[in-house]
């Protein structure tokens, strides 16, 4: 059992490890705040929340001490990292942060120029 207890752990701490590798690849090698963003939020979510659950599975079967607290941990970093990472791009949107130059489709644009002409915003 310990076995296969320290291969499941090392399985989940490779995989975390391997998704924050890739968000610093995209931090580095993505042209623009917007792409990066999404590199940073989706993939390094998913990396510390591996991480996470193989420190929950070492504690549970190799200690023998299951820690609901890491599972909280995981829930609120599943639901906050992509929000959040949702809610700073579109304030630098806002904000006036343009995109690439590369960048094929705007589908915010639209949308807030409606919402400038509805509240009567130059």
């Amino acid at each position: 059992m310990t076995i296969l207890a320290n291969i499941l752990v090392i399985f989940f701490i490779s995989v975390g490890l391997i998704f924050i590798a890739v968000t610093a690849i995209g931090l580095f090698r993505l042209p623009d705040l917007y792409t990066r963003a999404h590199a940073a939020s989706k993939s390094s979510t998913l990396g510390v929340m591996c991480i996470l659950l193989g420190v929950f599975f070492h504690f549970w079967l190799n200690e023998g001490h299951f820690n609901p607290g890491i599972l909280l941990g995981i829930l609120f970093l599943f639901i906050t990292g992509p929000v959040g990472a949702h809610i700073m791009s579109r304030s630098s949107y806002l904000a006036g942060v343009k995109p690439w130059k590369g960048t094929v489709r705007d589908d915010l644009k639209e949308e807030f120029e409606r919402m400038k002409k509805e509240q009567g915003i130059k």
